[in-house]
Formats: C-alpha cells, sequence, structure tokens
C-alpha cells in the first residue's frame, strides 16, 4: 500500500465583489494542475453551498471544489496557490486542505 494524499481547494463560484467566476478561469486552473500533478478532478457543476453565521446575519456562499491526489505534499506550492487564488477572486480566505491517504 501507498500513502499519498488529497488535496482538496474550496472554490467560490463568485468574486468577493459578486461577479461570477468564469468557466475559462476554472478551466485554466485545471489544466494547470494537471500539468503539475498528472490528473485533477473537479466538481464545478454541481456547487456545494456553505453556510455561516457573520454576527447575526448568514452568509451563503456557492463553491466549487477541485482535488488532486499527489504523493508529496509541497506545503510552499500550495500556500503560494491560496495566496494567489485570494488575491485573483478578491477573497478574505481561500481553503486549501490536505488529507493523508492510505489506496486500498
Amino acid at each position: 500500500m501507498s500513502a499519498s494524499h488529497l488535496v482538496q481547494i474550496l472554490l467560490p463560484k463568485e468574486t468577493g465583489s459578486g461577479e461570477p467566476i468564469s468557466q475559462e478561469w476554472f478551466e485554466k486552473l485545471l489544466k494547470e494542475l494537471m500539468r503539475k500533478f498528472g490528473g485533477v478532478t473537479s466538481f464545478l457543476r454541481a456547487p456545494g453551498e456553505g453556510l455561516w453565521r457573520d454576527g447575526s446575519a448568514i452568509e451563503r456562499d456557492n463553491i466549487a471544489v477541485v482535488e488532486v491526489m499527489t504523493e508529496r505534499l509541497d506545503t510552499e506550492f500550495w500556500r503560494a496557490l491560496r495566496k494567489r487564488l485570494e488575491a485573483e477572486l478578491r477573497q478574505e480566505e481561500i481553503i486549501i486542505r490536505a488529507q493523508q491517504i492510505v489506496q486500498l
């Protein structure tokens, strides 16, 4: 059995200023990740819905999920990508999370 990591990127479907993020933008990101890691999985057409409390208001967000499997977890790469995505999409925070997996 080999250990690896599943990296998930939770992306909003709209920028911080409320503009829809284009399909072309998502496709460019997917191609970039595919070139670097050899494969990528995306859940763009069936977005998840996030809800959270901001003071007394309830905020709502539609999200897409992008996943990459990698043997080596390059935290510097992922942190730099997170910062870049936050700037490009005008977001306070983009979640990129990783978990170790064992392929059975």
